[in-house]
């Protein structure tokens, strides 16, 4: 069963704390996101490897699994925006359809230890970029395709958010699963 995609704006984050998992952008110290990036992509394999890693625990929601795609492709994806903001003048990034990439891609269908290696892969690849921002590069500025404009440093605030997120995401799927609804 298809996903309703997510429609919200999460840009709300960088000025607020998120109920859901805690995150607080405001506090969060910029140049910690390589090693807050590296931190994450270690928990995935452990996640990975659990017996309902591709059970939806509600119709509504994805699998251990597919999450643990979203966040590959978001390292990804992040890295090379990262790349585009630290080598031209205020870039513009296309639109990113999360919901199609889960098809396109086959989240479903993935190998979870293959998985395990590409976030920890993208994840060491984004955080060693992260470690090479210095200075004035913090105020260097990319576009969204919805026009939200960021600077690395909000950047790094609004991109750190996402797999902390998840990983709260799949850690309560998991005991739902397993207490049952």
């Amino acid at each position: 069963m298809p996903i309703t995609p997510d429609t919200k704006d999460w840009t709300w984050i960088l000025h607020r704390k998120c109920d859901e998992c805690g995150f607080e952008a405001a506090l969060f110290v910029r140049e910690d996101v390589a090693d807050a990036l590296r931190a994450n992509a270690a928990q995935w394999r452990e996640l990975l490897a659990h017996s309902e890693v591709r059970q939806r625990p509600t119709d509504d929601r994805w699998s251990g699994l597919e999450y643990a795609c979203h966040v590959r492709d978001v390292f990804r994806l992040y890295d090379h925006r990262l790349q585009l903001m630290l080598e031209q003048e205020d870039p513009s990034f296309p639109n990113w359809d999360q919901n199609q990439a889960a098809i396109d891609d086959d989240y479903v269908g993935a190998d979870p230890a293959r998985v395990a290696e590409e976030i920890e892969d993208a994840g060491a690849a984004l955080a060693d970029r992260f470690d090479s921002v210095a200075g004035d590069q913090w105020n260097r500025t990319g576009t969204r395709s919805d026009g939200v404009r960021f600077t690395v440093d909000s950047f790094s605030r609004y991109l750190i958010h996402d797999p902390i997120h998840h990983v709260n995401d799949v850690k309560k799927g998991y005991k739902r699963l397993a207490t049952g609804p």
